[in-house]
């Protein structure tokens, strides 16, 4: 990666950040701790990774993308918005009566969406039954999925694991946003999913652990996963929940509430802050 594509893809993460600000202070709802942590894979998926054109959404040979973590739709919504799948001003209409860009993701009015999200530990084996399909029908398309820490406590997760490796899906790539915080608290407090690379090491997972905000690691990461042969691989990121708005970082309180008009504001002018020194 050269440093302008470094830099361009950093802008690109503060104005995927400033979407999902809008959208979430528009709906007054919504959840945009977990999206701002995982801005920097949105990003690195939508403008590096995929195999996708915001103007065929339906590609039959399209790497494909699903949000397991369905709350975290707004981070979805901003990315597809910037990468041109439909209007960003279209990100203010996040959650209203008539708005096709509802509280999940919905693959039948979502240019972009692969699959309709929202209960959580579903998603993983949606994307292994499209990894799994995709070879049969000898399709060369790649699959990943976004999962996150507090949604790996689902038992349904593992027997996507299980059945993900059984089956040697090595065009299959899960992604955990390990950023230790869930609705009710600490992960580690809730429901322990710990050691989260271990337990996917021994559910015959590839696994490699990267500093999730890291552009650098995100690019070495997802280029392994295409050389690892015979086995899926899984890509536990280690974020900080609401990262990139001060006052949001590492707070649960910020996992499902949207900001006041003040808050907005702060919000807002640090991220235009970001983006500013980023240009200069």
């Amino acid at each position: 990666m050269t440093p302008i594509e470094l830099k361009q893809l950093q802008k690109t993460a503060c104005n995927v950040r400033m979407g999902i600000i809008e959208g979430t202070h528009s709906a007054k709802c919504g959840h945009p701790g977990g999206s701002l942590s995982a801005t920097e894979l949105f990003t690195y998926l939508y403008f590096k990774e995929l195999n996708i054109d915001p103007a065929d959404p339906k590609m039959e040979q399209r790497d494909r993308f699903v949000l397991s973590k369905g709350h975290t739709a707004p981070g979805l919504y901003s990315a597809l918005a910037n990468r041109g799948f439909f209007p960003v001003e279209d990100l203010k209409t996040l959650r209203k009566s008539g708005s096709y860009l509802q509280g999940h993701p919905n693959m039948n009015t979502v240019p972009g969406v692969d699959m309709s999200t929202g209960s959580l530990g579903q998603g993983i084996s949606v994307a292994a039954g499209m990894a799994l399909t995709a070879k049969h029908l000898g399709n060369p398309c790649r699959v990943y999925t976004l999962l996150g820490d507090g949604e790996i406590q689902e038992g349904q997760v593992w027997e996507a694991c299980m059945f993900s490796s059984h089956y040697k899906l090595d065009n299959l790539c899960v992604i955990v946003d390990n950023n230790d915080l869930q609705i009710d608290g600490r992960v580690s407090d809730v429901m322990s999913p710990y050691p989260i690379v271990d337990k996917l090491e021994a559910f015959g997972f590839s696994v490699i652990p990267v500093d999730g905000h890291s552009f650098e690691q995100l690019e070495s990461a997802f280029q392994q996963a295409k050389a690892t042969k015979g086995k899926p691989t899984a890509i536990v990121m280690k974020t900080t929940k609401g990262k990139g708005v001060s006052f949001m970082e590492d707070q649960a309180g910020w996992h499902g509430k949207a900001p006041n008009d003040e808050e907005y504001e702060i919000a807002m002018a640090e991220l235009k802050a970001a983006l500013a020194e980023l240009e200069a």
